[in-house]
């Protein structure tokens, strides 16, 4: 079976160090067994697509050597398919309205964990969808109280409760965008994606995603979520940290091969962070196994 992987950048800036990261080892995932690779623009949410960011991310992932095969996918163009797959779980009696607010859920759901999202207490679930909606409702899909293992390359065994630690979960809100949770699981089967490589900060959506695939009938990939590229002082990267954008460290000199040899050796993509083309580093992991890094990898104060 040819592997296939995908880089999925939102087109909300500049590609940031980070998406680099991620980009380079889904790349040498696919590349170092001749296997193909996908770029997808998730621009679901109009507002917060910046004009001029696609055509940026695209310049530097060539600049950096990162190719990919056949054209861009842009999810703003899939909608048609998103429907179709919400009919599919509809048909199975697996979606229902919801009118509640963020503000009414946050009321009597609870989070799990500080900073992590609010499982939804069903407040719609059994309610007579022919009601009369306060507002636009958003459609929910009705998850079962089951757990979902799967081995991630990287991470290990992860385990979740659907029904506890996620909750009927949206798959589009109630102004009519697409969820992610659902666009990402469409646009991966869509494109026969068989290993997903992506950021640590995914992990918690994987299950709900793997179940989602199962619900629709098809077979979820392999996944490996890389950990986070951090500031050199360990904070997470944010539009504060603008000097870590690719265009940025190109404009201050830094070469590709220094950015991208930088970049496998923390991954554990390459034995040291010497000159490297994306070449010569897909080569080096041809038929042996990866040592992914496990930690969250602090950029270089300099280059």
């Amino acid at each position: 079976m040819t592997v296939r992987t995908r880089f999925a950048p939102s087109p909300t800036g500049d590609l940031h160090l980070g998406g680099a990261w991620t980009a380079l080892a889904s790349w040498v995932v696919a590349r170092r067994d001749g296997g193909r690779c996908a770029l997808r623009i998730e621009d679901l949410d109009p507002p917060r697509v910046v004009p001029g960011a696609e055509a940026r991310i695209e310049e530097d992932l060539r600049w950096l050597g990162l190719d990919w095969d056949d054209a861009p996918v842009r999810q703003s163009d899939r909608g048609a398919h998103y429907e179709s797959a919400i009919a599919t779980l509809a048909a199975k009696g697996l979606v229902y309205p919801c009118d509640c607010s963020r503000a009414e859920i946050a009321l009597v759901a609870n989070a799990p964990h500080p900073g992590e999202e609010f499982v939804y207490p069903g407040t719609c679930r059994d309610r007579d969808p022919s009601r009369r909606m306060k507002r636009a409702p958003a459609l929910r899909v009705r998850v079962p109280d089951e757990v979902v293992t799967y081995e991630d390359a990287i991470a290990g065994l992860v385990e979740q409760n659907l029904a506890r630690d996620v909750g009927d979960f949206v798959l589009r809100r109630g102004d009519g965008v697409f969820a992610y949770q659902l666009a990402v699981v469409v646009d991966d089967v869509a494109a026969a994606i068989t290993d997903v490589v992506r950021g640590a900060d995914l992990i918690a959506s994987t299950p709900r995603q793997i179940w989602l695939m199962r619900a629709l009938e098809e077979t979820p990939p392999r996944y490996a979520h890389v950990p986070l590229v951090v500031a050199s002082d360990g904070a997470r990267l944010e539009k504060r940290h603008a000097a870590l954008a690719v265009r940025a460290l190109r404009n201050e000199g830094v070469s590709p091969t220094r950015m991208l040899g930088s970049l496998a050796h923390g991954l554990g993509l390459a034995a040291t962070d010497a000159l490297a083309t994306a070449e010569e580093i897909a080569r080096g992991c041809a038929g042996r196994r990866i040592p992914w890094r496990r930690d969250p990898w602090p950029a270089p104060a300099t280059w």
